[in-house]
């Protein structure tokens, strides 16, 4: 929403005094309901506001970004930062930080007020009334969406104004299936206004019929899920009305609805997958085409996008004592790095872990995971030759697209060629406090090579909130677990994401797979782990596949940068972070925090909380 500026206008009703705290807006303009929604100048400005409490979700140390530290696909260098106490288990219902109850409401109660006065405005045509009530209709289910994720099911408002008369003692939880039930039928009475494009680039970012549609899509995979789904963890929750919180008994229809959102979204036939038609080099190409879904702008597989700022991503991804300005830091996971398949084969090389960390390898995949090969030329970065470790060596094109490795030289020569070592005396070399890489690897992938960073020219990208390969993979899995399941499409979807970067059909890497719907559903995951990595999709396929007691546990594993030589860096270890990751059952829910729950008393808290 770069160009949709954001205000924060004016609190226009009085709200309910036990909740006031999180209801409210601040006020900066006294000036009435009825002047606001006199003029089109200010009904646009509280549209704006409306839009301005969606969360940015492509920032990683913010509010829902931040399941990418959280999660198994990012180990993150700073030891003190507000995810540190959520990875090693040490928080509790009264930690402040990623708390968004509050502000989730502010912006549902002005969504609210929005939609309850839009059509007042007389400067506007009934059309463009109608399309912003659908707007402020579906960010407002949107909001929704977000806290059922975070908190499970929450509190529905309806289309009340907040009420001041209301008691808060009365105030629970509603049910999975009426948040679900509300949120879904939401988005439909917008999809039916929502216009299928934005013509003007200025509003590029405004919800569209697609973006509701992509909404769905990922909600409803989410709900067929297991952690939505009849698990037995929540069995037996009521609130304090008698009504059971989450679904008493698996419901496998749920697969069978996921799989039609998303097909629904695909037979738009709006969108396709971004590929890159200047580069003559075909892998260059196929490294090109992802790296085009984050750096042009708009790009056709965009569904739903904002602009992210560029600067957040790219100095903290940027290697410290080799440019000018760089932190450090945001570093892929070592399991991540490991789970890239390999070019010719296709197969994911690590299939598991030993109890010391050591990765067992799929002898089948072509993997190397010793020796070095020199000299060796970066398929992108061709300008030099490395001493590149064989681990590095015929990777997925993505795996050249995101991640700088130690040995490779910055993204590029604008003032002049930069070794990377992260080694105790490399030239962003190992440091015990400070901005420092502490895994052997950066993310590279929301850094431009066209951009100049170290002549402050950090550009700008548009974060894809909802793409097209998310919906592929959206609809494979739903086809993999549905009623009538169809393996066939859930293999073309798959094959689609992953042809696009140049590796074979997974059925000719895994011949095993036909048949298997096991074996699928884990490639599944697998590819979604590469294709949608740091877009904050990782922490939540964990949780509601309700796997994460395994793959959030246990010591955090990194390449030896304590090492006094580049050799020796490659070795593994879990020396370098002095605390264990720790997911138990209760994690699965955000707790309610005891703010809300000093407020509105009756409030059912969350499993273990």
């Amino acid at each position: 929403m770069k160009r949709l500026k954001l205000y924060l206008l004016l609190l226009l009703a009085p709200f309910f005094p036990s909740c006031e705290k999180y209801m409210e807006v601040e006020l900066n303009n006294q000036i009435s309901i009825d002047e606001v929604f006199d003029k089109r100048s200010t009904t646009e400005a509280y549209l704006a506001q409306v839009y301005g409490f969606l969360p940015d979700e492509g920032y990683p140390l913010g509010n829902e970004g931040s399941g990418i530290p959280r999660s198994d696909e990012a180990t993150f260098s700073w030891p003190n930062l507000d995810y540190t106490p959520m990875n090693n288990g040490t928080y509790g219902t009264d930690y402040w930080a990623y708390q968004v109850w509050a502000d989730y409401y502010k912006g549902i109660a002005q969504a609210t007020i929005f939609m309850n006065n839009v059509h007042r405005c007389t400067e506007l045509s009934t059309e463009q009334k109608d399309i912003m009530h659908a707007e402020a209709r579906f960010i407002r289910a949107y909001m929704y969406s977000l806290l059922l994720r975070r908190y499970g099911p929450v509190f529905i408002w309806g289309d009340q104004d907040p009420d001041q008369a209301i008691k808060p003692e009365t105030i629970d939880r509603h049910s999975l299936d009426q948040n679900v039930e509300f949120i879904l039928s939401e988005w439909e009475k917008a999809i039916a206004v929502l216009p299928l494009e934005i013509e003007s680039p200025q509003w590029k970012g405004r919800i569209t019929k697609g973006a509701a549609m992509a909404a769905k899509s990922r909600l409803t995979l989410y709900m067929a899920r297991p952690l939505f789904n009849g698990c037995e963890l929540y069995r037996g929750m009521k609130n304090m009305y008698g009504d059971f919180l989450f679904p008493q008994s698996e419901d496998p229809v749920k697969w069978d609805v996921a799989a039609k959102a998303a097909k629904d979204v695909i037979d738009l036939n709006l969108y396709a997958l971004y590929e890159d038609t200047e580069e003559n080099d075909q892998f260059r190409r196929y490294i090109k085409s992802y790296m085009g879904v984050m750096f042009k702008n708009w790009n056709s597989e965009v569904i739903w996008g904002r602009w992210s700022s560029a600067w957040d991503w790219q100095v903290r991804s940027a290697p410290p004592r080799v440019v000018k300005e760089g932190y450090g830091g945001f570093c892929p996971s070592l399991k991540l790095v490991d789970t890239y398949p390999m070019a010719e084969s296709g197969r994911y090389p690590v299939t598991s872990y030993e109890a010391n960390g050591n990765p067992i390898i799929d002898p089948k995949s072509g993997y190397q995971e010793t020796g070095f090969t020199s000299p060796y030329k970066h398929p992108l970065d061709t300008f030099v030759t490395i001493n590149a470790h064989n681990s590095c060596v015929g990777r997925d094109a993505r795996f050249y697209a995101s991640v700088l490795a130690n040995g490779m030289y910055w993204i590029n020569t604008f003032k002049g060629q930069k070794l990377v070592t992260f080694y105790d005396g490399g030239t962003s070399s190992y440091q015990s406090s400070g901005d420092v890489v502490k895994v052997g690897y950066l993310w590279r992938r929301m850094n431009n090579p066209e951009n100049n960073i170290e002549e402050n020219r950090w550009g700008e990208f548009c974060f894809p909130t909802y793409r097209l390969a998310e919906i592929y993979l959206n609809y494979a899995e739903a086809c993999n677990e549905k009623t009538s399941r169809d393996e066939a499409e859930a293999l073309r979807y798959i094959n689609k994401v992953r042809n696009r970067v140049g590796l074979n059909n997974l059925e000719v890497a895994y011949p095993e797979v036909k048949g298997n719907k096991l074996l699928l559903r884990e490639l599944i995951l697998k590819e979604r782990m590469v294709e949608l990595a740091f877009e904050g999709h990782r922490f939540h396929d964990i949780r509601t596949w309700m796997i994460a007691p395994k793959e959030f546990n246990g010591p955090y594993y990194t390449r030896n940068v304590l090492s006094k030589t580049y050799e020796g860096s490659w070795t593994r270890t879990d020396q370098i972070f002095n605390y264990e990751m720790v997911f138990e059952n209760k994690h699965y829910f955000q707790p309610i925090h005891d703010n809300q729950r000093k407020e509105m008393v009756n409030m059912t808290q969350n499993y273990g909380w």
